[in-house]
C-alpha cells in the first residue's frame, strides 16, 4: 500500500522518487513520439508510396487527437481516479504502438497514430496532476521541473533514436521502441503511484469534446486537402465552413457553463492572451519546421535517417540552452523584452533560412537552425510562464489546460498549413516535362516520390528539378514563419503588460508548480491543494 500525506510536515512515502521515475519514462515516450516520426517520414514515403498530404496526416492525426481529448481526459482522471486513467492511457498508447509496428500501409499508420494520440491525451495532463499527491510544496517545483525536462528532452532524442532505428531496422521499429518503455511505465505506475481524485472538478461534457474533435479534424482536413483539390474546391470550402460552425458552437456552448471544460473567457485577460498567442505561434513554427526539414536533409542533401536526426541537434541544442537560461534573463530584463527579443531572433533565423539554395550545404543550415533554437527557447518558456502568472490563482488549472490545448492546436495547424504551402509550391515548381502522366502525378506528390521516379527513369534533370522545387517551397515556409514571428514580436512589444502590471499569483513554495520548468506547464490545479486519496490503494 502506498501511503500518501498532504501536509509538508508529515513523512512522505520514500518511494515517491521512484514513482516520479515512472512518470518520467511516460513523458519521455510522449516527448520523442512528437518528433520521432518526422525523421522516418521520408523513408515511409518511399516504402509506402505516401504523398505529402498522407505524410501530413501521419504526423498530424496524433496531434489533432491529442489536442482534442486532452481536457476531457484530464477531467476523467479527476473524477474516476488519476492513476487508473493514467495507466489506461499508457495501455491505449501501447495498443497504438503495436498497430503501428504491424501496419502495412498508410491507412493503418494513420490509425495507429490516432490511437496513440488518445493514449497521449490521457497521459499528459494526469502525469502532471498526480504530483501534488506525491510531493509537498518544498519538493513539488523540483518534481515538476524533472518531469517537464523529460518531456522536453524527448524532442531532440526523437530524431536521433528514429534515425538510428531506421539505419538498422525497418520503419516499423519507430513504433516498436515504445512498447518496452510503456510496459515499464505501466508496471511502475501500478506498483508505485497512489490513487487520487477530485470529484469537484468540472464534469466531462461529451458534446463539447465531440465539437472540439470534429472542429479540429475538419479544419486540418481542409488545409491538408486544399493543395490537391484547390482552395476553391466545394469539398474544401464546405469542410472549412463545417470547422467554423463546430468551433463556434463549442465556444457558445462552453460560455453557458459556470465551470466550463474549455474556459474561453480566460482569453479576456490581456497578459494571458498575448503570452498564449506567442507560445502557440512558436509551437506552430517549430512543428512546421520539424515537418519540412527532415525531407530537405534526407532527399536534397542526401543524408541517411541517423544523419538527419543528428543534423537537427543545433536547433534542439539552442532551444534547450536558451530555455535553461531564460528565467535569469527575464529576472534582469523583464518578460516582455525577453519574449519580444526571442521572437525577433526567431524571425531573423527563419528569414535567414529562407535564403537557402540547393548549393548552400549543411553548414549554412546548421547556423540558422542554432539561431532558431535560441529564439524558440527565449520565447516559449517566458511566454508560457507569464501566461499563467497573469491569471488569478483559482483559474490557473483551467488556464493551464487551455494553454496546453492551444499549443497542440498550433502544432497541428502548423504541420497542416505549412505542409500544404510546401506541397503547393513544390508541385508548381517541379518540371515534369517528358514524363508520362502517371509518372508526373507520382513525382508531384513529394520530393521523395520525385527522386524515386527519377531513379526509375534515369532522369538527372527531374532529380535536380525536385531538389530546386523543394528548396523553393521550404524557403516560402520559412519566409511565412519569419513574418509571423516578427508580427507577433511587434504585438508583444506594443501590448504585453509589464511584469509590474501582471499579478503573479503563484505561491512562493511553488504550489502551483512549473514556473521556469522546461515546458513551463504547471500541473492541473483542480484538487491540487488537497487531492482525495483512495486509502484502499
Amino acid at each position: 500500500m502506498v501511503t500518501v500525506t498532504q501536509d509538508a510536515g508529515i513523512q512522505r512515502d520514500p518511494r515517491r522518487w521512484w514513482a516520479l521515475g515512472a512518470l518520467v519514462a511516460s513523458m519521455l515516450v510522449l516527448g520523442f513520439d512528437m518528433t520521432i516520426l518526422n525523421v522516418a517520414l521520408p523513408t515511409m514515403a518511399a516504402e509506402l508510396g505516401a504523398s505529402t498530404g498522407q505524410q501530413q496526416w501521419m504526423a498530424d492525426i496524433y496531434i489533432v487527437v491529442f489536442a482534442a481529448l486532452m481536457l476531457p481526459a484530464g477531467l476523467l482522471g479527476d473524477r474516476f481516479g488519476r492513476r487508473r486513467v493514467l495507466i489506461s492511457g499508457l495501455g491505449v498508447f501501447l495498443a497504438g504502438s503495436l498497430i503501428g509496428t504491424l501496419a502495412g500501409d498508410v491507412t493503418w499508420v494513420v490509425v495507429a497514430r490516432a490511437v496513440m494520440g488518445v493514449g497521449a491525451a490521457l497521459v499528459m495532463p494526469l502525469a502532471m496532476s498526480v504530483l501534488p499527491s506525491l510531493f509537498g510544496p518544498s519538493e513539488r517545483s523540483k518534481a515538476v521541473g524533472i518531469i517537464s525536462a523529460a518531456s522536453a528532452l524527448g524532442m531532440p532524442l526523437g530524431p536521433i533514436i528514429g534515425g538510428w532505428l531506421l539505419n538498422h531496422f525497418w520503419w516499423g521499429s519507430v513504433f516498436l521502441i515504445n512498447i518496452p518503455m510503456v510496459a515499464i511505465g505501466v508496471t511502475a505506475c501500478v506498483l508505485l503511484l497512489p490513487e487520487t481524485r477530485d470529484p469537484s472538478s468540472p464534469r466531462v461534457d461529451a458534446v463539447s469534446a465531440a465539437l472540439t474533435a470534429g472542429g479540429l479534424a475538419a479544419l486540418v482536413y481542409a488545409i491538408i486537402e486544399a493543395p490537391d483539390r484547390g482552395w476553391g474546391d466545394p469539398l474544401v470550402l464546405g469542410t472549412f465552413a463545417l470547422a467554423v460552425v463546430l468551433l463556434t458552437a463549442l465556444v457558445l456552448r462552453e460560455r453557458r457553463f459556470t465551470r466550463p471544460m474549455l474556459d474561453m473567457s480566460l482569453l479576456t485577460h490581456r497578459g494571458f492572451l498575448l503570452n498564449t498567442l506567442a507560445a502557440t505561434l512558436v509551437t506552430f513554427i517549430l512543428s512546421g519546421l520539424l515537418f519540412v526539414l527532415p525531407q530537405y536533409l534526407q532527399a536534397v542533401l542526401g543524408n541517411d535517417a541517423l544523419g538527419t536526426g543528428v543534423r537537427l541537434l543545433p536547433m534542439m541544442g539552442g532551444l534547450i540552452l536558451a530555455a535553461r537560461t531564460a528565467q535569469p534573463v527575464v529576472a534582469r530584463f523583464g518578460a516582455r523584452a525577453v519574449i519580444g527579443a526571442g521572437l525577433v531572433v526567431l524571425a531573423f533565423a527563419a528569414l535567414l533560412g529562407s535564403r537557402t539554395t540547393v548549393d548552400s550545404g549543411y553548414g549554412f543550415t546548421a547556423l540558422w537552425l542554432a539561431i532558431a533554437g535560441v529564439g524558440f527557447g527565449f520565447s516559449i518558456v517566458p511566454s508560457m510562464d507569464n501566461a499563467l502568472a497573469a491569471l488569478p490563482r483559482d483559474r490557473a488549472g483551467s488556464g493551464s489546460g487551455l494553454l496546453m490545448t492551444l499549443r497542440q492546436v498550433g502544432s497541428a495547424v502548423g504541420i497542416a498549413l505549412l505542409g500544404s504551402l510546401l506541397a503547393t509550391a513544390f508541385r508548381d515548381r517541379l518540371d515534369v516535362g517528358g514524363l508520362a502522366a502517371r509518372a508526373a502525378d507520382t513525382a508531384g506528390e513529394s520530393v521523395v516520390a520525385a527522386h524515386l521516379v527519377a531513379d526509375r527513369t534515369g532522369s538527372a534533370r527531374l532529380a535536380a528539378s525536385a531538389n530546386a522545387a523543394y528548396v523553393h517551397g521550404m524557403g516560402l515556409v520559412l519566409l511565412v514563419c519569419g513574418i509571423a514571428a516578427l508580427v507577433t514580436a511587434l504585438l508583444v512589444a506594443a501590448l504585453l503588460p509589464n511584469a509590474a502590471e501582471t499579478a503573479d499569483v503563484r505561491t512562493d513554495d511553488g504550489a502551483d508548480g512549473g514556473a521556469g520548468s522546461a515546458e513551463g506547464v504547471p500541473p492541473r490545479t483542480p484538487g491540487v491543494a488537497l487531492p482525495q486519496v483512495d486509502a484502499r490503494e
